[in-house]
């Protein structure tokens, strides 16, 4: 078995010449989206899409960086801030309407922990999972192996080392779950601050129009 076999299987392998010739198109397109003109939304979106293995009206705010793209499944509405790397050795699933903050971390990638395996340069990647409607805060990592629920929300600065459940509030580092997100949280969109009417009329609005479920889920 290659080693690119190996990696597609999830075994340990070494990244050898066949492995780096499978970056080289990832390295080309993200030097070309960290390089285009920055008000080019229309142009970046184009060479995002032809990265990423499956996106939908992904927005990628550059520089960006990854191994591969071609393991980086992601849903729709996808929102990614400066400065992301997403080293995607193993799969890596975003779900719908995911947004990622500045400086957001993604591995898959790992390194033995004894030295003398270590230094054989052998390495593995474990696939990362991560549900819809998922918000991560700046400077967060989300290590291998883990998944993410739906409807989760990850504080800034967070180490995501563990699987986090759906509808949490979870940081820290380790991260960890805080509370469960409830209706107590609707009507609020910063700590103690409420929505205004206009603003909740026209969310109601603009929900009705966009979803498949005509109920707004929301508001009074």
């Amino acid at each position: 078995m290659n080693n690119i076999e190996r990696r597609n299987n999830g075994m340990i392998y070494i990244s050898d010449d066949d492995v780096f010739e499978q970056q080289k198109r990832a390295r080309r397109l993200t030097q070309k989206i960290n390089t285009m003109d920055r008000s080019d939304f229309k142009g970046i979106s184009e060479v995002v899409k032809e990265l990423f293995a499956k996106s939908e009206n992904a927005i990628v705010n550059p520089p960006f960086y990854c191994d591969y793209g071609f393991n980086i499944e992601i849903g729709k509405n996808f929102f990614c801030n400066y400065n992301c790397t997403i080293l995607d050795v193993a799969k890596v699933r975003i779900g719908d309407n995911c947004l990622f903050a500045p400086n957001v971390a993604i591995y898959t990638a790992g390194h033995p922990i004894h030295p003398a395996c270590r230094n054989t340069l052998y390495e593995y990647g474990i696939e990362v999972t991560i549900g819809n409607n998922v918000w991560i805060g700046g400077n967060s990592v989300v290590c291998p192996g883990v998944t993410i629920g739906d409807n989760v929300v990850i504080g800034a600065g967070s180490i995501v080392t563990k699987d986090i459940p759906s509808w949490s509030v979870a940081a820290g580092n380790p991260c960890r779950v805080l509370r469960e997100i409830t209706d107590d949280d609707i009507e609020y969109y910063f700590r103690d601050r409420r929505y205004d009417d206009e603003a909740m009329a026209d969310m109601k609005r603009i929900w009705e129009e966009s979803s498949d479920d005509s109920k707004f889920p929301f508001g009074k």
